[in-house]
């Protein structure tokens, strides 16, 4: 069982301490990202071609460990993330976003766990039932279609060539189309951690 604190401390010294530190870092991220990134978008996932670039973030983002977690799960909640959006670079890079721009919409499909209860499937329905009728009522088209596009996992660099805008400019849609989102919300009397524990 890895130490986080002696993991750490050694990956924060000098010479061959820090390097069998990395490289002990570097194995454990090639073991996580190929358990939780397998299959992700119904393609096997080769996690030796992105966990250099996940373990260069990671020590280059050591200043911001502060220690409320275990230095471990923060280290592979970095890592995750860098694999994520590589698997949605290349996921998206031959997916057109016409697809979320029908005339009848375009659905938003959850996998309902089944050991939860019957009441929390039916919340987590209804909140995204709501979101959805949102979507195609209270938003502009273009906030409809980088709005699908987002939840349905595009990189912001995607949506934006796509729709001949810059990054920031994508930025601002969706936040001005998740403020939208926001006050249909709360019209239908659902709070903020409604929509967060549907969304989780």
């Amino acid at each position: 069982m890895i130490d986080d604190d002696d993991l750490c401390s050694r990956i924060r010294a000098q010479g061959e301490v820090r390097d069998d530190a990395i490289a002990e870092l570097r194995d454990l991220l090639l073991r996580g990202l190929r358990k939780s990134l397998n299959n992700r978008y119904g393609k096997p996932f080769n996690a030796e071609d992105i966990v250099q670039d996940a373990l260069m973030k990671v020590l280059g983002s050591l200043d911001q460990f502060e220690g409320r977690s275990k230095f471990t799960t923060w280290a592979m909640t970095i890592a995750t993330r860098v694999g994520i959006s590589a698997l949605r670079r290349k996921y998206h890079q031959d997916v057109s976003m016409e697809a979320f721009n029908t005339d009848n919409g375009y659905s938003i499909e959850i996998a309902v766990d089944p050991e939860v209860g019957v009441s929390d499937s039916e919340s987590k329905h209804e909140v995204l039932g709501v979101l959805q009728r949102l979507i195609e009522t209270e938003l502009t088209d273009k906030q409809r279609l980088a709005t699908r596009a987002f939840l349905s996992n595009f990189a912001t660099d995607e949506i934006a060539e796509q729709l001949g805008m810059n990054r920031n400019a994508v930025y601002k849609l969706i936040h001005d189309a998740r403020h939208k989102l926001k006050e249909g919300f709360a019209r239908a009397g659902l709070t903020s951690e409604d929509i967060f524990e549907a969304l989780a």
